[in-house]
């Protein structure tokens, strides 16, 4: 459909999607080296900042390499980290890691507690000042060939029936092309997916490992709260069920952050990551913080886990994938920003670079070679084995083979092995004969919330007679196979309450609630038959993150 259509282009030196931390460094980096290159950023938020979330402990490292007087310029780093903890946790109880056993590297002394949406806000103006033109609103539907070389993208389509025909009021959009084109979509980027399949980009790297992330905005008793106190917790409620562990980092104004995060390699289809994490606030230590509080907001998002074994090539025809988009996340710091930063850098450097010498078009290989050779490369490598034995052997591996890789690296700069991942996490999904489906208890709507209710607080909202973006490759697949021999877990993965099976036996019928969307990701990685595709909606829908 949307390939057939005749539309107005704009041409630009260099197309730019997603206006989170990768793609807005790539963007600022380019007109400070430059300041008559066109640059243009393209947001699918209704504003710079509305779709991004993340913990968010910052290194700024990747900032200090960009903006060195970032300080100076008023960036919304206020509350550096002052204190530093990792429990594993019980039902009742927990036992405190003692920092002296950790690492260096998993120190967050330097470090600052974020809003990662107001960070790039701030950024954003920072790269309008140079120049750069940031469209909100503006969903990327398709990328413009020629050849095997990405031309550009389409943009601003609006106005599609349901059936996907034009609508009254229907607004084809425009195709911006450029020399090169910049995929900074975040994890699962519906265009990164096409051009990893297209260029194979994939064929040297193991199979992509992800994590879903679930976080909720607090605000909290004065008396209880300690500006820049950062909390890290493994093991209950997840157990042997799955993977995953928890965050809790006070930022200023008596606000809380309190995260949960998953690992997509469950085996039990009956797992509800979202109903683990509303679990995890009755824990007695989290639970004496929030008690008296009220949640501000909600949101989720899936994460990028696979690490340095799992990095595609990052450069293509015509443009590279950015930060998330190839999966930079530091799996045992949970950090991730500073190195989508130092990815735009260095792409900024390589177009810049490439375009000075008249060329256009090409495979950026000094972008490449400088995310596995620099910085980025250099802190995957290094703990690279943490997820994998995780994932294989469970947490108490991970902690200690694990925790023994990290430190040979930080004292002698190797480890003997690399440990490998095995199936993806759509792949470890087991049929539901296998388990027993698993009890959770009930919210009780003061500490704990049901999704819908949470879902609320995400501010997502999507314009209901558009087609609905979460795509079946086949109709029949969800009640044959989904519910039929996985007993359904995409009513259970997803944290948004998009998907439910209404009837039961012959009469079962596949419901997609579209509207309930956070963009999270999960269903286009963990439905087992691999049958749910997600691709963006049109433009400014979904959430609307306010400071987080």
């Amino acid at each position: 459909m949307t390939e057939a259509i005749e539309r107005e282009a704009m041409e630009y030196d260099v197309v730019i999607v997603g206006a989170g931390p990768a793609g807005l460094s790539a963007a600022i980096r380019l007109k400070q080296l430059d300041a008559d290159l066109s640059v243009v950023v393209l947001e699918k938020g209704s504003e710079v900042g509305a779709h991004i979330l993340s913990g968010a402990v910052l290194d700024p490292v990747g900032l200090d390499a960009l903006i060195p007087d970032w300080k100076e310029r008023g960036a919304p780093l206020d509350v550096p980290v002052a204190s530093d903890s990792f429990y594993v946790l019980g039902e009742e109880g927990r036992v405190r890691v003692p920092n002296l056993a950790m690492p260096p590297l998993m120190s967050n002394h330097g470090n600052y507690v974020v809003s990662m949406g107001n960070v790039c806000r701030w950024m954003a103006e920072q790269a309008e000042a140079l120049g750069v033109e940031i469209f909100p609103g503006m969903s990327c539907s398709a990328l413009v060939w020629d050849g095997d070389r990405v031309k550009g993208v389409v943009a601003g389509e609006f106005g599609l029936n349901p059936d996907g025909t034009p609508g009254l009021g229907y607004e084809p959009g425009m195709e911006l092309h450029g020399k090169y084109v910049m995929l900074g979509e975040g994890v699962r980027g519906s265009l990164s997916k096409q051009v990893i399949a297209r260029h194979d980009l994939d064929a040297d790297s193991e199979a992509q490992k992800y994590g879903l992330g679930m976080k909720e905005l607090w605000e909290i008793d004065p008396e209880k709260h300690r500006p820049g106190k950062v909390v890290h917790t493994m093991g209950w409620p997840l157990g042997k069920n799955a993977g995953g562990g928890s965050f809790i980092y006070h930022l200023d104004n008596n606000q809380v952050y309190v995260g949960f995060v998953v690992h997509l390699n469950y085996r039990n289809p009956y797992v509800n990551p979202y109903l683990s994490f509303q679990q995890f606030k009755h824990h007695p230590m989290v639970a004496e913080l929030l008690e008296g509080g009220k949640r501000v907001a909600y949101g989720a998002r899936a994460i990028s886990e696979g690490g340095w074994q799992s990095l595609p090539r990052t450069a293509f025809p015509g443009g590279v994938l950015l930060g998330c988009a190839a999966g930079m996340v530091n799996v045992p710091r949970i950090k991730g920003n500073h190195n989508a930063m130092l990815s735009g850098k260095a792409a900024a450097e390589a177009a810049h670079q490439a375009i000075a010498e008249g060329r256009s078009g090409d495979v950026l290989e000094a972008y490449d070679a400088e995310v596995r050779k620099g910085p980025i490369g250099k802190d995957l490598k290094r703990v690279r084995n943490v997820k994998p034995l995780w994932s294989n052997y469970g947490l108490t591996a991970s902690l200690t083979v694990g925790g023994a890789s990290m430190w040979m690296n930080n004292l002698v700069g190797w480890s003997p092995f690399t440990s490998k991942h095995r199936k993806s996490d759509a792949e470890a999904t087991e049929p539901a004969e296998k388990h027993k489906p698993i009890d959770y208890p009930k919210p009780d709507g003061k500490l704990s919330f049901d999704r819908l209710t949470n879902v609320a607080f995400s501010f997502t909202n999507h314009e209901e007679s558009q087609p609905s973006h979460l795509k079946l490759k086949d109709p029949e697949v969800p009640v044959a196979v989904d519910l039929k021999v996985y007993a359904g877990p995409s009513s259970r993965y997803c944290p948004a309450g998009v998907y439910e099976f209404v009837g039961e036996g012959e009469d079962a019928k596949f419901v997609i609630n579209f509207q309930n969307c956070v963009h999270c990701k999960t269903c286009d990685i963990k439905d087992p038959a691999q049958n749910i595709v997600w691709t963006v909606p049109q433009g400014g829908d979904g959430p609307n993150y306010p400071n987080m």
